[in-house]
């Protein structure tokens, strides 16, 4: 039983905006499946299924399709219908061109208005002025460079009131006949009161915001396009890239995703996507070419492919949203809901643990977080998670000792019930808050 499971409530420190509740319509569906229930049905039927034991619930599967690269050991879907599939039922994937959603297209789309119209596309709607207003229209990467310009600019315009505060002041004690010792550096900068005399060397203006409705946004944006050719259309070169655990996940638990063999074409079978997964971990030149969809030769319980298929199949069970953690020197990342409602909750570092160390020294593996943390990088690794405010998990993977068990299991996805997953959760100790 794992230490960390999401909770049934939802707590939610943001009140109800239009995003949000445009992001919960979108984001509805926690998996790519939908079970979907007939609004009407007869008399007979709603009598009769609940005593025959029959459900009339429709499974509806999408039967996406990637395609494997052993390159980048990823899984890429080109078709941006099953990627839009994929990432808003479970945020599966990442956009290889984006930071998480594939949103490429809508950046180029927006920067060529932008350059024709010499204005944002997007525009601030306040339906509600006290939450700030609802940007409309601007993907996650976009937001986030107008926040951060916003704050630059706060902080510029923050420090010239209070220059202009402090020598309004240092005005009226002169007037007042009051000395104040001021003292100056080498150049000639004055160093008190503080540093709120620093003024800003270049000056920027704040964008103007623009207050408008949806109708209006939506005439003015047509009225622009009259008379003006018509744009060539841009493709999208942006893939949906899938790491080989989310896309055996979707493959193996959901059926709805087929991998492609990029020399063939074909659908590769289950036990082909077995091997050719396990074989991409394998050093070989040979690997290089093509997906080598033959057996290993000396098949492991420590292939890295498998250690970390454990840790990510485990928290995909419990519910949670598991996307990668590079960022913050971690393995994975648990989201309750998602990236777009949320930041992450944990950091789980997945820290393999040989049952037989005998295993361990005769492995051509050399896994990561396998020898054991030195404190000066275990406090590093839990001040960066502590200060964005993630709990730092270790979760330990128990490999199997190949004294113990055959290495026939290993032919199929039934080996994964020999690995057990422990958890150590990690907190930093401060002993002013933590006295009690």
């Amino acid at each position: 039983m794992s230490m960390i499971q999401p909770s049934s409530k939802h707590k939610s420190t943001q009140k109800a905006s239009g995003r949000r509740n445009e992001n919960n319509r979108i984001y509805a569906n926690p998996l790519p499946i939908i079970f979907d229930e007939p609004e009407r049905r007869s008399f007979w039927r709603r009598a009769l299924s609940p005593m025959l034991g029959i459900s009339l619930t429709q499974v509806l599967n999408p039967h996406c399709e990637g395609t494997f690269d052993i390159a980048t050991r990823s899984v890429w879907v080109t078709d941006m219908k099953h990627a839009m599939i994929l990432w808003q039922r479970g945020f599966f994937g990442k956009g290889d061109l984006s930071r998480s959603e594939p949103s490429w297209l809508a950046r180029q789309i927006n920067a060529r208005k932008q350059a024709r119209t010499g204005r944002s596309p997007a525009h601030v709607l306040l339906l509600h002025p006290q939450q700030g207003g609802i940007y409309l229209g601007l993907t996650s990467e976009e937001v986030t460079a107008r926040r951060r310009a916003e704050r630059k600019q706060f902080k510029l315009d923050r420090a010239k009131a209070m220059a202009a505060a402090v020598a309004e002041a240092e005005a009226k004690f002169e007037e007042e006949g009051r000395v104040i010792s001021t003292v100056y550096a080498e150049d000639g900068t004055r160093l008190i009161p503080s540093a709120t005399t620093w003024k800003p060397s270049t000056s920027s203006e704040a964008p103007p915001q623009e207050v408008a409705d949806v109708e209006s946004m939506e005439e003015e944006d047509e009225g622009e396009g009259e008379g003006e050719e018509e744009d060539t259309p841009i493709e999208n070169v942006e893939h949906l890239q899938l790491t080989l655990s989310e896309a055996f996940f979707l493959l193996w638990n959901l059926d709805c995703l087929s991998i492609i063999n990029p020399d063939t074409g074909d659908t590769l079978t289950l036990s082909q996507i077995w091997c050719a997964f396990q074989n991409a971990h394998v050093p070989s030149p040979c690997l290089l070419v093509g997906p080598n969809l033959d057996p290993p030769e000396h098949r492991r319980f420590d292939n890295p492919f498998l250690v970390h298929y454990v840790a990510y199949h485990h928290y995909r069970a419990l519910g949670w949203i598991v996307k990668n953690g590079i960022k913050f020197c971690v393995d994975y990342l648990l989201y309750r809901r998602g990236p777009v409602f949320s930041h992450a909750e944990f950091a789980i570092v997945v820290c393999p643990v040989y049952e037989d160390p005998a295993d361990q020294e005769s492995s051509p593996f050399k896994l990561q977080n396998a020898t054991p943390f030195s404190w000066s990088w275990l406090s590093t690794l839990n001040r960066v998670n502590a200060q964005v405010q993630k709990t730092l998990v270790l979760s330990y993977v128990t490999i199997p000792a190949r004294s113990r068990v055959s290495e026939d299991v290993l032919a199929s996805p039934a080996c994964f019930s020999h690995y057990t997953v422990r958890e150590v959760v990690v907190r930093r100790f401060i002993p002013a808050r933590m006295r009690d």
